[in-house]
């Protein structure tokens, strides 16, 4: 009887202790996700305008730009290209002469 008498009091201190103890402290704010990677969906019209121009960088880059792209591919005569596909990308085929013969997405 004694022992329960014991565990009883035990118990009874161990709430009254549980009750004056500091709260948790607040979880550490997450980190903020990183912002999603932008969608590319090529437009071929909108490069157009290169066709029959010298390849410059400038002229890569304003194709690009302007067909919505988020890369480009320069394909020369008899040049071996992977075959996947890729909404985003922008293939610019050019000539012998490094003039832009077609512009195509994929």
């Amino acid at each position: 009887m004694k022992t329960q008498s014991l565990l009883w009091t035990a118990f009874g201190a161990a709430i009254l202790l549980a009750g004056c103890a500091a709260p948790a402290p607040a979880p550490a704010p997450a980190a903020p996700a990183p912002p999603p990677e932008p969608v590319f969906q090529c437009s071929a019209d909108g490069a157009r305008f290169a066709v029959g121009q010298p390849l410059t960088p400038q002229l890569e880059a304003a194709a690009r730009v302007r067909a919505g792209a988020g890369t480009v591919r320069v394909l020369k005569p008899g040049e071996a290209a992977t075959t996947e596909l890729n909404g985003g990308r922008l293939n610019l085929d050019v000539d012998a002469r490094n003039r832009v013969s077609d512009v195509r997405c994929g």
